[in-house]
């Protein structure tokens, strides 16, 4: 194994009496892709800033390709690409003239038209920014982030406001990176994306990471077959339908969702049809393969874009 292209030992960061990271510990790999998942204020966000230079740690170590922050911040920033979640850009200034502004930052990269090929801006070359959709400002900004060719691309949502055909495009973009040797860090509320781009995930929590591993893996820490989503009248609070649904062969887990009752279950047959059996009152049934995004809801309580 070689060495890791990111590393990040016992980070943290304080805000006042806030710990917003509490001793984090990643290691990312040449050629892959780490997928950062979590509600909206576990830390995330902190922590890749901290990883791209923005912030500065108030505790623990980060390594970008064998380089650190303190000792080596022009040899880190030539080689990282770095998309944020929302970029300001010049708008009277057309899109070649903003790759071109970009390029100089830096003393190698990449020939420009080829870069807006690659995010499939090639009509709109000569366009104002002003012009340009959300969704091509988006593509854009994946540009800017590949200018310089980097080695290490942090991506902030980098899919966020787009329609379904350019979200594919960017992770085909995405994928391309990963296979000349590139690695990326990604952080995404949209579980397929995570699924697709991510050879590996860390879900935070309250400026931890709670969870690790492959997609694949992640989900089937739940030990679920599938998931069994419930609604009716004959689930209100207060009477006994829960404590029956809970006592079902099968049934590993239940908790409320709002109206809803959802269900973690080891055998999809025998529990769906003994709920049907009870004759509660219901005015939906459903059920769906674990995702990512049980898996969170399990560990935390909270769905992925909690505030």
């Amino acid at each position: 194994m070689t060495e890791p292209a990111v590393r990040a030992s016992g980070l943290v960061k304080r805000y006042r009496d806030l710990v917003a990271v509490n001793g984090i510990d990643l290691e990312v790999h040449a050629g892959t892709c780490l997928g950062v998942l979590g509600p909206n204020g576990a830390g995330k966000t902190t922590t890749i800033e901290m990883l791209e230079g923005i912030r500065e740690p108030d505790g623990g170590e980060i390594e970008i390709l064998g380089y650190r922050w303190k000792r080596d911040a022009v040899a880190i920033r030539e080689r990282i690409g770095v998309q944020l979640q929302e970029t300001k850009l010049e708008e009277r200034l057309t899109v070649y003239e903003t790759l071109r502004l970009y390029r100089s930052f830096y003393r190698n990269g990449r020939d420009i038209d080829d870069v807006i090929a690659i995010v499939g801006l090639e009509e709109k070359r000569d366009t104002w920014i002003e012009k340009l959709s959300g969704g091509q400002k988006q593509r854009l900004t994946l540009g800017c982030s590949m200018i310089n060719r980097p080695a290490v691309l942090f991506l902030d949502e980098p899919t966020t406001g787009l329609d379904p055909q350019a979200r594919r495009r960017v992770w085909e973009v995405v994928e391309a990176f990963k296979q000349d040797g590139g690695t990326a860090i990604l952080t995404t509320h949209y579980m397929e994306e995570a699924e697709r781009l991510a050879d590996a995930l860390v879900i935070f929590d309250r400026g931890q990471i709670i969870q690790r591993g492959t997609p694949a893996s992640i989900v089937a820490s739940l030990g679920a077959q599938s998931i069994v989503t419930l609604r009716g009248p004959g689930l209100a609070e207060g009477n006994d339908a829960e404590t029956t649904l809970r006592a079902l062969p099968g049934v590993l887990s239940l908790r409320r969702d709002g109206d809803a009752v959802v269900l973690q279950v080891s055998d999809t047959r025998s529990v769906v049809a003994a709920v049907l059996g009870l004759g509660l009152a219901l005015d939906d049934l459903h059920t769906h393969r674990p995702t990512l995004e049980d898996v969170f809801v399990t560990l935390t309580g909270k769905n992925l874009r909690d505030e």
